[in-house]
């Protein structure tokens, strides 16, 4: 390990020196990390990809369409994404319980959790559908474009009761350390809702309607596989099927926490499009490919904050702090050297990667600095999604929120000046791109490492 890996790992410890493991218990951790974080990692990529099938097939409808679908989604992944906490909050929740040793709690933790979000999908799908006129209005689009967002975002609506159950739904598998039963789900569900969305657009004639009937139907077949795959695990556990008021009050208390985390996060991303929109066009296209190569780095480091989750949720319900501890220094470690990784080819393709994106010259110009500028911070960026996933695993959930509106307000002043002295150009979106994933990301860093680094959030038992 390198000195300033090092150095950084040891902000996960109560004392300045721990104890160095035997070298058979790391590679068994190591062992545990990769088990979890692998299929994971295919699971997060899976996800978007159902986006991304939306926009190819609907492209081909036309530029109206796909305009709608555009604003469609950005309304659809500002509700949906907030509630992402139904996965974070169920998984510490029945990992204790699973570290403890009560298998029937750990599953009926996770089934509280799946109800609780059925519950909430029920109620944010009724709201945004009957929403969606002004909220699709507030773009200010051609009514062409308005009604062909109407027709995607009304029928999609169907469907969030369903992705919520499946946030919960992949949380409780993660619980129990299985990864690979959310992976094989969510590869099944692609390729399902590929099949018909083409089905429905063109062999139907159903137009972007199609596609959000495809996505809707392929949505509700993976909850319908996770619950024979929960029913399973409840008779084998002896769980029951209907929720428990006092399960449903711990995880929404935990999951209001996370929420409120999660908001400002979101508001952090927001404020820096909105500050990239004042440089004009060309910063802000520029910033998109940037914000999209970061979401995609992010990705590959979020399955393991998923591993560290799962596992020192474990560790904490089997009351072995040591254990529990190893596991942080041990995903630390490979959260920075996989951003460290990642952060090098990264810089080494920066100056053609942009043309993945875009063939406009005047943002392919201004792209490379503030991509080698992103590939040198995504060792830090590591080191925060893991701990990030450490104190969720924890169920540490109120100081993330707390902390989360505290780097908010460090952050917001630090983007006003960056935004402020640099004014436009190349300076500009480097200093875009250095706020957030410097400034924001160092900030979390210390609020992250601080907690780690002290002994509150080690809480034995379930």
């Amino acid at each position: 390990m390198s000195g300033v890996a090092a150095n950084v790992v040891s902000m996960s410890s109560t004392s300045p020196a721990p104890p160095r493991a035997p070298r058979g218990e790391r590679r068994r951790i190591d062992r545990s990390i990769a088990h979890l974080a692998v299929p994971a990692l295919g699971a997060l990529v899976a996800e978007p990809l159902f986006l991304v099938v939306d926009s190819a097939l609907v492209g081909h409808l036309g530029a109206t369409p796909l305009a709608g679908l555009a604003i469609a989604a950005a309304i659809l992944q500002t509700a949906v994404g907030l509630m992402i906490f139904l996965a974070y909050s169920t998984t510490p929740l029945v990992a204790r319980r699973r570290g403890a040793g009560d298998l029937r709690g750990a599953v009926q933790a996770g089934i509280d959790g799946l109800w609780l979000a059925l519950g909430i999908g029920v109620a944010v799908g009724a709201v945004l559908w009957a929403a969606s006129g002004p909220l699709v209005a507030l773009f200010h689009v051609e009514q062409r474009t308005a009604d062909q967002a109407l027709a995607y975002l009304t029928v999609s609506c169907l469907g969030i009761p369903a992705m919520l159950v499946v946030f919960a739904a992949s949380g409780l598998l993660r619980g129990l350390q299985d990864t690979k039963t959310p992976l094989a789900v969510a590869t099944i569900g692609f390729t399902v809702n590929a099949l018909l969305n083409w089905w429905f657009i063109y062999g139907l004639g159903f137009g972007i309607a199609g596609s959000a009937w495809g996505t809707v139907l392929a949505q509700w077949g993976m909850v319908a596989v996770y619950l024979i795959v929960v029913v399973r695990h409840a008779r084998r556990a002896e769980a029951g099927f209907l929720p428990h008021r006092d399960g449903l009050a711990h995880a929404g208390r935990s999951g209001g926490w996370l929420f409120i985390r999660t908001v400002g996060l979101r508001a952090a991303l927001l404020v820096t499009v909105f500050a990239a929109t004042s440089h004009g066009t060309t910063a802000t296209a520029g910033y998109q490919v940037v914000f999209t190569i970061f979401s995609t780095a992010a990705f590959a480091l979020d399955a393991l904050a998923i591993a560290a989750q799962a596992l020192v949720g474990d560790a904490l319900g089997a009351r072995d702090a040591a254990r529990a501890r190893l596991i942080v220094r041990r995903t630390v470690f490979w959260g920075i050297a996989c951003g460290a990784v990642i952060g090098a080819l990264l810089a080494a393709a920066s100056p053609v990667v942009g043309r993945i994106f875009t063939n406009d010259e005047s943002v392919l110009a201004i792209l490379p600095p503030a991509l080698l500028v992103l590939g040198i911070s995504l060792p830090l960026g590591g080191f925060v999604f893991v701990l990030d996933g450490v104190l969720m695993g924890a169920g540490d959930a109120r100081y993330l929120a707390w902390t989360s509106l505290v780097n908010l307000a460090v952050y917001l002043p630090a983007l006003w000046l960056l935004t402020v002295l640099v004014p436009g150009g190349t300076a500009a979106l480097v200093a875009l791109t250095a706020g957030f994933t410097l400034v924001f990301m160092l900030t979390r860093a210390v609020t992250l490492g601080i907690r780690t680094r002290g002994g509150a959030w080690v809480r034995l038992g379930a």
